[in-house]
């Protein structure tokens, strides 16, 4: 008891072992805490991205590369997909330009949820759940098979799935200047399988795609006109179903920026046939800056 006693006095008494004890308290608490919340924080609200594009375009390929570093064996999805991928060490934050390199959460930052959706068109409500009820959403990647827009059918309908995707996020921006939904959300065009003899190059992916989103806007409205809406209806149609800018001009993916969604279209292959290695680089930058 006299022990308990003269321990309780030392530590309580002005005496160096109380003095020394007081400083691991004052230095490790404030690192303990700050571990906690970021741990709890990250785990519940990490960022997330959402892959989207036709089926077969390689969306899986391309989740299985970032989240295990190789590619396997695929097959077509059916469901929603969520994994949680970091950072290559190579590859930067945005934000890490306002941390110091000693910053103990800078790794924490690099970890985020990317989120595989179904192409197949009937299977397609998913993108719009994830986006119209985001959680953290900080991009959309729409994966875009790059051998298959030489053929008139591949060009058709992955120019559809990106308009009617372009149209729903443009609507969002409109709705988030009136409400609390974000309105800024970037998409990346993932031109993959560039290592293939038949793919396009991305310069010629973003040409063909705009112009066959131009043709597919048209018919779009069109359709909406000849199904007997009102003559006030129609008044309002360009501000509700045209994407992009008024007028019958071309569609340009410049366009976008007036509600704050900016695109951009990047080449890559998430998988190689032959002795090259997979070619993602551009990508993870991609998703680094937007972190």
């Amino acid at each position: 008891m006299g022990t308990l006693e003269e321990w309780a006095s030392a530590l309580m008494g002005p005496s160096p072992l109380a003095i020394l004890s007081a400083i691991i308290v004052a230095i490790s608490l404030p690192l303990l805490l700050q571990y906690i919340f970021f741990r709890s924080s990250s785990a519940t609200n990490l960022p997330s991205f959402l892959l989207v594009g036709p089926s077969g375009s390689g969306k899986t390929t391309l989740l299985t590369l970032f989240e295990r570093g190789k590619h396997a064996l695929t097959h077509t999805s059916q469901a929603p997909l969520s994994v949680e991928v970091s950072l290559p060490l190579s590859t930067t934050t945005g934000s890490s330009q306002y941390r110091s390199v000693n910053d103990p959460t800078l790794e924490v930052h690099k970890v985020f949820l990317l989120i595989d959706t179904p192409g197949h068109g009937k299977l397609r409500h998913h993108v719009t759940d994830n986006i119209t009820k985001p959680q953290n959403l900080k991009g959309v990647i729409f994966v875009v098979d790059a051998a298959s827009l030489s053929a008139e059918s591949g060009l058709r309908e992955c120019a559809e799935y990106l308009h009617d995707l372009l149209l729903l996020l443009q609507k969002r921006a409109s709705l988030g200047k009136s409400s609390k939904t974000p309105g800024e959300l970037p998409v990346l065009v993932a031109a993959n399988k560039l290592d293939l003899f038949a793919a396009l190059p991305a310069a010629m992916v973003k040409t063909r795609l705009e112009a066959e989103i131009t043709k597919v806007r048209i018919s779009r409205s069109k359709g909406l006109l000849d199904s007997g809406i009102s003559m006030g209806d129609s008044e309002n149609l360009e501000e509700r179903d045209w994407l992009g800018e008024g007028g019958e001009g071309p569609f340009n993916f410049k366009q976008m920026e007036e509600f704050n969604i900016e695109v951009e279209v990047v080449g890559g292959n998430a998988a190689s046939l032959g002795p090259e290695k997979p070619d993602v680089g551009r990508w993870w930058a991609w998703i680094g800056s937007k972190l």
